[in-house]
């Protein structure tokens, strides 16, 4: 089987191929085949998200830590919005990485 590209598309599919972690007649199998194609660079940001939700996870246990060495001094509502917010960014986080990873 030959497929005819010009060069421009050449270099288009090689690069796309690439960021899918694939060879160009693989790219090209899976893109006949209908299979999903799932790029390397999107599971590269999921690995990025994870580390970011791991942080986000470490402060905001830093801050319960403050926030419960405080009791019986009164925490103001500023340190507590803070840990609500902090969970809403993990949950969003979890939301973007299901969207790379399932499309969700």
């Amino acid at each position: 089987m030959e497929v005819w590209v010009t060069d421009e598309e050449k270099a288009t599919i090689t690069e796309r191929a690439e960021e899918a972690g694939m060879s160009r007649s693989g790219y090209l199998r899976a893109l006949g085949l209908n299979t999903p194609i799932r790029s390397v660079v999107d599971l590269a940001a999921v690995v990025d998200l994870a580390k970011v939700n791991g942080d986000l996870g470490r402060f905001a246990g830093l801050l319960k830590l403050w926030l419960l060495e405080k009791r019986g001094q009164g925490a103001d509502a500023i340190d507590v919005e803070l840990m609500m917010e902090f969970k809403e960014l993990q949950v969003g986080i979890r939301k973007a990485m299901s969207a790379i990873m399932y499309g969700k």
